[in-house]
């Protein structure tokens, strides 16, 4: 569906874009009660969430661009989810993006946003680096560094330099800004949310925002490595 899509011309494909997303969402509003909506979906397509991509995967997922409006009335939504989509924009897009998550959300409604941590990423050139740690750099230079005349100096676990998966991660996957939790939460709370919180991967007070982030799409306990989870309420 993404490289049909992709061929279509600009006018065409918002115009087939509008008339197959007006029949996603009805469809979606007609069966569910409690509203969900799931940004940034990939392939990780959970039931009962309006799974929404920019380039949607399946023909059941809405296409939505988080830069801009938000194709929906004020207060619409109960739940908003969005797993590793924010550092693919700018900050000030994620701004934007967190502010239209708050205004299609209804009183009450809460949000979930999953996003690398640069915290991680400092802490990968530590001295005292843990088992996972050192399994991450060896994983992350091996799928995705290409190998230069430089990379085979020592670092800090053999031939394998911290460096690298650093300076790669902040560039790759077309990721423009890395949160820390005081910046995400600082953002959250601009765009109007309040009681926002740190959350541990796949868990929540909430019973709607449990199991949500796609932990099987990388090695065992790499995701949690990676990932900041903050959730917050709009009052």
């Amino acid at each position: 569906m993404r490289t049909f899509i992709k061929k279509l011309s600009r006018s065409l494909r918002k115009r087939y874009m509008q008339v197959v997303g007006g029949k996603i969402k009805q469809r979606y509003f007609s069966k569910n009660s409690v509203k969900k909506l799931h940004i940034g979906c990939g392939s990780n397509i959970l039931d009962g969430w309006l799974n929404s991509d920019y380039y949607p995967p399946l023909a059941s997922v809405l296409h939505l661009d988080a830069t801009k409006r938000f194709p929906f009335e004020d207060n619409t939504f109960d739940y908003v989810f969005s797993e590793h989509v924010i550092e693919h924009i700018a900050f000030s897009e994620g701004l934007h993006m967190l502010s239209e998550c708050c205004r299609i959300l209804k009183h009450n409604g809460q949000i979930r946003i999953t996003t690398p941590d640069i915290s991680f990423l400092i802490k990968l050139c530590g001295e005292d680096t843990s088992d996972l740690q050192r399994e991450y750099i060896r994983w992350s230079s091996d799928n995705f560094i290409k190998f230069s005349p430089y990379y085979s100096f020592p670092g800090n676990d053999g031939y394998y330099n911290a460096i690298f998966v650093i300076n790669n991660f902040v560039r790759d996957w077309g990721h423009k800004f890395i949160y820390d939790g005081k910046t995400l939460g600082f953002s959250l709370e601009k765009a109007g949310f309040k009681k926002v919180k740190v959350c541990n991967l796949n868990q929540s007070e909430c019973r709607e925002l449990r199991n949500l982030e796609n932990e099987g799409r990388m090695p065992a306990g790499y995701l949690q490595l990676e990932s900041l989870t903050l959730e917050g309420t709009k009052e």
